[in-house]
């Protein structure tokens, strides 16, 4: 059993392990060795050892039990590594006791007794044995993995080993980089680790690497291809851009999966310890209010980056969508990800434009190669139901790989990720069947004979999620550290007065001059009350109520 918690290396560990033996196959001892690998919490039970077809009273083999047939029955010297990569409880890992011990014998409801050969290794990949049975841990070799052994430098060299190779060849460029990520990275880190609230909390690993994905975004142009071979002007321009190409990085990497008033400590601390950096944002804002402009290499207010926006007064009120420099940023660094194939998590509380914001960006505003697919889960969503939303969207490629029409991508809508209900141990195995494919590249054909995993290629994952709490539920790590993770804060007063006097104006823009005088005191009295309301009435443990939020200023201006 693989311990640890997520970024330890665990999985790196035993792949790396797996290529070695095979390089070395044909030398004395050693052998090819192949991985079966499956997440047990991504199907049922029935589905993992097998089960009787209530129907027709027939016996359907399990995923699992005609993986092990497989294995067994292989003649070659081949090894076989069974890896159950997800969370085991009491539920599914009892019935794996007779596989673990002296017996090595798989025995299934049906009968069947399926014997392990020699070749055939069981391993466990998990995050922690807090519902594991004695049975199972002493049954087990032990290995604990830790990310606080593992720091955070060695995720920044084997980036380095990903540079495009023009940059590779430019010592200059590269060494300040690597110059620029020793001297400040750490210290910000530490920052948020020791400063900042975190709605939701992140890990050290999954920051490094969201700052590292942001950068890759603005590497992509600089990849030899065919069609062109990059100079060495356009090497020298991007390093003109590299300092605020950084900070942009930094701060929208380490500095926003915390709230407001986090945003501005963090704005305090980057401005104090980068003084004099050159490519700072200016100073009449936040880090955050500021968008990095590549064609005029300057730093402009968000607003600017977008045309002037008229309110269509034939839109219903309810389809109005005023962009504010909110919206606009959240929906800029998105596409700027999507497009580089990077998995996004926005956390958020409600009413702070989550879901109005994604949709907008997936249906109106990315190239006509990507798709939006939508799924909203609830607390009875099943990781089945899951799988057969998504199939039934998927075109057949090749010989056991499925995805898009060819030359479109997927963008799949997640919203209300963390809703579905855990399992008795703690398990959401809709998560856990998202997450299969997010490590693994795929999932099992759950109605074949044969049980074959089918591979997907070219989808993109866009989440959204509620704070943890009520219904809603902390969501495993293992599935967070694959996102860029973007928290959606409280809107700042000026963003909702701007939108709510732009939708005023432009429906009373026909009213008396007196009328539309008075327009800025009403939405301004009007946001007196609600932030009185919000922080006066708040709920109690013995008078439980709704709390408060933009949708309620939204409905006293779609009654005016």
């Amino acid at each position: 059993m693989l311990v640890g918690p997520t970024g330890g290396g665990k999985t790196s560990n035993y792949k790396t392990l797996q290529h070695t033996i095979t390089a070395l196959a044909g030398a004395e001892g050693f052998e090819k060795v192949s991985t079966n690998i499956l997440n047990p919490k991504s199907i049922t039970m029935g589905q993992l050892y097998g089960e009787v077809d209530p129907q027709t009273t027939e016996w359907i083999d399990g995923v699992l039990a005609k993986m092990i047939e497989n294995c067994a029955s292989d003649e070659s010297s081949e090894l076989h590594w069974v890896m159950f990569d997800g969370p085991v409880d009491a539920l599914w890992i009892e019935s794996m006791n007779t596989v673990l011990d002296d017996n090595k014998k798989l025995c299934l409801n049906s009968g069947q007794i399926i014997p392990l050969t020699e070749r055939m290794t069981m391993m466990f990949e998990v995050e922690d044995l807090e519902v594991a049975s004695p049975a199972t841990v002493s049954r087990c070799g032990m290995v604990y993995m830790e990310p606080v052994s593992l720091g955070t430098d060695c995720l920044y060299e084997s980036w380095y080993n990903t540079f495009p190779p023009p940059f590779q060849l430019s010592d200059k460029l590269s060494s300040k980089i690597k110059d620029y990520i020793s001297k400040y990275n750490n210290i910000m880190m530490n920052f948020v680790r020791k400063e900042l609230y975190e709605p939701v909390v992140t890990m050290d690993n999954n920051l490094t690497n969201s700052f590292c994905k942001i950068m890759d975004c603005y590497f992509a142009p600089y990849y030899d291809d065919e069609a062109h071979a990059i100079t060495k002007e356009e090497i020298d321009e991007f390093e003109s851009m590299l300092e605020c190409i950084y900070i942009y990085s930094i701060v929208w990497s380490f500095g926003c999966t915390t709230d407001l008033a986090g945003r501005k400590k963090f704005n305090n601390k980057i401005r104090e310890t980068m003084k004099g950096f050159p490519g700072l944002p200016p100073t009449t804002g936040l880090v955050h209010d500021f968008c990095y402009d590549i064609k005029t290499k300057t730093w402009v207010d968000w607003l600017e980056t977008i045309p002037d926006y008229k309110i269509d007064t034939k839109e219903d009120y309810t389809d109005i969508v005023v962009p504010t420099f909110d919206s606009i940023r959240m929906k800029y660094l998105k596409k700027l990800l999507i497009c580089q194939k990077k998995h996004i998590l926005c956390p958020g509380g409600t009413g702070t434009g989550k879901t109005i914001n994604i949709s907008e960006l997936l249906t109106k505003e990315m190239p006509e190669e990507y798709q939006s697919l939508v799924i909203t889960f609830s607390a009875q969503t099943s990781a089945n139901q899951t799988q057969d939303a998504l199939d039934e969207k998927f075109e057949k490629r090749a010989r056991g790989v499925f995805g898009p029409s060819p030359g479109k991508r997927f963008v799949i809508f997640v919203d209300d990720l963390n809703m579905p209900k855990k399992e008795e141990y703690g398990a959401q195995p809709p998560i856990e069947f998202l997450r299969q494919w997010l490590d693994h590249g795929g999932w099992y054909d759950r109605d074949s004979k044969e049980k074959h995993f089918r591979k997907i290629e070219d989808i993109i994952l866009v989440s959204a999620m509620g704070p943890p709490g009520g219904g809603r539920s902390h969501i495993t790590a293992r599935m967070m550290r694959h996102f860029n993770i973007i928290t959606y804060t409280d809107l700042q007063e000026s963003s909702i007065r701007q939108i709510f006097s732009t939708i005023v104006t432009g429906f009373l823009m026909n009213f008396e001059e007196d009328v539309r005088k008075c327009l800025d005191t009403i939405v301004a009295m009007t946001l007196s009350i609600y932030k009185n309301v919000a922080t006066e009435l708040k709920p109690t443990p013995t008078k439980s109520h709704y709390t408060f939020n933009l949708r309620d200023i939204s409905k006293v201006f779609q009654g005016v």
